[in-house]
Order: structure tokens, then sequence, then C-alpha cells
């Protein structure tokens, strides 16, 4: 298996598994990007479909990271961003946007929103995790025969 070491500024405890909030309303792309980071970062995935459901795993779980959808049913992913950016308990969660809104309106509106980062889908998965590291406090171990065609 090949290895690859990412360097991230951003980390919870040393030896704390990550917690990466996940939300898309495709259950196709839910189920993907859990996949690909149980299998590329052996993090915990906490998944939700809708905004409101986000929000509330977020106050829960207190992720240490959100992959947040921004076409979302009922409540949109700006207004997740917008909500999480105002409760003391989330607000220093990052959030990175996965959205195929790729215009560059479409980043300034996410980043205006709260959004730290932004992916336009369809995505190379090394962006992501590139993007992900930027948000994280410690080298990522990336583990994966999927490495080794790189």
């Amino acid at each position: 298996m090949a290895e690859k070491s990412m360097d991230c500024p951003r980390f919870p405890e040393p030896g704390a598994p990550v917690r990466i909030l996940v939300v898309d309303d495709d259950q196709d792309n839910l189920l993907l990007l859990n996949y690909q980071l149980l299998q590329l970062l052996d993090c915990t995935v906490i998944s939700a479909q809708d905004g409101q459901t986000a929000i509330s795993l977020a106050q829960t779980y207190v992720p240490d990271l959100i992959l947040l959808d921004i076409m979302l049913p009922t409540m949109d992913g700006l207004e997740v961003a917008r909500a999480l950016k105002q409760t003391s308990q989330t607000e220093a969660i990052p959030i990175i946007a996965v959205t195929a809104m790729a215009r560059s309106l479409d980043q300034e509106l996410a980043t205006a929103a709260g959004c730290d980062d932004y992916v336009c889908k369809p995505y190379e998965m090394e962006t992501l995790l590139a993007a992900i590291a930027r948000h994280l406090n410690a080298p990522i171990v990336l583990t994966s025969p999927l490495l080794e065609q790189a």
C-alpha cells in the first residue's frame, strides 16, 4: 500500500479520530464521499441529507470539519453555513463547500456565508483531500490501494 502524508494546519486531539460531517442531498454523492473518506482518511463520518439535520448534527457532535453541498432542500447550504457561524458552539468549525455551482459569484456567496473553502463538483479526490488538509491541525497519512496508481 502506498502512503502519502499531507501537512495540515488544524486537528482535534492527538490520537483522536477526525470527525467529518458530510452534507449532500444526493444519496450517491453521500455514499461515495463516506466511502472515500473512511478508506483514505480512516475518520469518523457523520452524514446529513438536508440543512436542518446538518445543523442539528453539527451542534450534537461538533465535527472537526464540514463538507457542505450548497443546493439542499428546504434550507440551502448558504443558510446552513450562516447559521453554524452564528453559534458559538459551531462557529469555529471549518466548512468546505462542495458543490456543482462553479461560478466565481457562487464562490463569493459561499465565502460571505461563512464557508472557509470551496471545491467544485466534479472534483478530483486529491483536490478535496488538499482542501481538507488545509483545515486540519496535523498531518493526514493516507493509506489506500488507490494511491498506488498515482
